[in-house]
């Protein structure tokens, strides 16, 4: 699965990593939820570093589709709010 970071590109994932990240987006869900800004800004930039760690660079030149797009790391709680489902940023 090809995963964009906003503002910053694209990384290959494996499947078998989103278990592990969905551990991460479901502390997001709810801290956007409580609206504790301190608990989100620590868990977004840990599901981005996560996301980076677990990753492949996709090259800049690629032209392939991102079938999952994340938010920047300076995202407000408010714009990630507007992009969450109802499994979070990620689904499963």
């Amino acid at each position: 699965m090809i995963v964009r970071i906003m503002g910053e590109g694209q990384v290959r994932l494996a499947g078998s990593h989103f278990t592990e990240l969905n551990v991460l987006d479901d502390e997001l869900l709810a801290e956007v939820e409580s609206g504790d800004d301190a608990a989100f800004r620590r868990t977004l930039q840990a599901l981005l570093d996560k996301v980076r760690d677990l990753g492949t660079p996709v090259p800049d030149d690629s032209l392939a589709p991102s079938d999952l797009i994340l938010p920047s790391p300076d995202a407000t709680l408010d714009e990630v709010r507007g992009m969450l489902g109802d499994d979070g940023l990620i689904p499963g």
